[in-house]
């Protein structure tokens, strides 16, 4: 059983149960680790105490310098602030928390709505779209190109190497993607400073140049390219498992239509039914560690399991029931600890307003396949649809 098994990508949540019901934290063999223990964290309470444990590192350059991989993905891919530890990632992480306050999101608001309107302004009643290549894509992917500064010419490329990065199996497409991708941000970054705008990445470029600043040319490409791709893969995958959760439970989406003031309340249990992240990013043991009633060897990755533990039936009752009145914003969709999603006030936003705008304008909205055909793709991180076919 492993993360390789074509059951974990059909529907990861038996497959999930399957591993928390021998342990909530299960110690394995890892795919290709030669031998390397794994630990799976599939309980709610596990989960959250491994996401926030000073004790797990995040610095896969450390792990792997003494276990060559074989890859050759791009430096500014292979160590972000993602894959840092305090105090370089506290160091990192204060220069772009700004441009995500709830105050600056909420300055995002009027663009967000203006663009999901414009996105489905050509569509009428009883037309079949793709939800996912019509609007769960470009919503995001075109909000954070506008906050960064990707010219619109671009955007179609940066979706593609985007995408790439996340092929799990093909190791040979996700390098090359993130050279592609990694050396465009390079490029883009030497513009902006001979042409400074208003966008997020000359302010970073600023920041670089200072005096005052420790931030390296491969840290602000490194941040450039965490922020692109961060910023749009996982909202995708908000929003096209949300919609499909709605469209599944009819009761639950007249709940909505009746009173489209729930929406707000109802994005926590969406994420919690059916989160964008399966499997958080890469964590490890320098020394032993335990977790929950487990002692995890040191040198042992830790593969956390935010879908899993929001499935947890300790934690959250009756969790295989989607019930937008349940109280769920303890859900771990976006992580927890330092190293949160940054974005998660901008993912609420852009599912918020998905959401109210499809209520608003298709009252007759409908899957236009059995659920049970649809297709997700395989990647062992995010957990989305490769396409949403709807009738509206």
């Amino acid at each position: 059983m492993s993360f390789a098994d074509p059951a974990f990508h059909r529907d990861r949540y038996p497959f999930c149960a399957s591993l928390r019901e021998r342990s909530r934290v299960l110690l394995m063999p890892m795919d290709g680790g030669g031998g390397t223990t794994a630990a799976v964290v599939t309980g709610y309470d596990q989960a959250r105490a491994a996401l926030a444990d000073p004790a797990l590192s995040k610095d896969a350059t450390r792990f792997f310098a003494e276990r060559p991989s074989g890859r050759s993905l791009h430096p500014a891919l292979a160590s972000t602030m993602l894959n840092s530890d305090p105090p370089d990632h506290t160091r990192l992480r204060r220069l772009v928390t700004r441009a995500f306050t709830p105050a600056a999101v909420d300055a995002l608001g009027p663009y967000i709505g203006t663009l999901a309107e414009r996105l489905v302004a050509g569509w009428s009643p009883g037309q079949r779209v793709d939800l996912v290549e019509e609007l769960a894509v470009p919503l995001p992917v075109t909000v954070i190109c506008q906050l960064l500064g990707v010219p619109p010419a671009d955007r179609d490329s940066v979706r593609r190497w985007s995408t790439d990065l996340f092929a799990t199996g093909d190791h040979q497409r996700t390098d090359a993607a993130s050279h592609a991708l990694a050396d465009y941000l390079a490029g883009l970054v030497a513009d902006k400073r001979d042409r400074p705008d208003e966008a997020l990445l000359s302010a970073l470029v600023a920041v670089r140049d200072s005096d005052d600043d420790r931030l390296g040319e491969q840290e602000l490409i490194s941040l450039a390219v965490l922020l692109l791709v961060a910023g749009h893969e996982t909202t995708t995958a908000a929003i096209g498992n949300a919609v499909l959760a709605l469209l599944r439970h009819p009761d639950q989406l007249a709940l909505l239509r009746a009173d489209p003031q729930r929406i707000t309340g109802a994005v926590d249990e969406l994420l919690r039914y059916d989160s964008p992240v399966s499997i958080a990013t890469w964590r490890w043991a320098p020394g032993p560690v335990r977790i929950g009633d487990t002692e995890v060897p040191a040198g042992s990755p830790v593969f956390v399991s935010p879908g899993a533990a929001n499935r947890d039936p300790d934690r959250f009752a009756d969790p295989d029931r989607l019930d937008l009145e349940r109280d769920a914003r303890s859900q771990l969709a976006f992580g927890h600890g330092i190293h949160r999603c940054l974005g998660a006030p901008l993912a609420r936003a852009e599912l918020r307003v998905t959401l109210r705008v499809l209520l608003e304008r298709f009252p007759g909205l409908r899957l236009a396949e059995p659920a049970d055909q649809l297709r997700r793709r395989r990647s062992r991180l995010v957990h989305s649809l490769e396409s949403l076919p709807v009738l509206l």
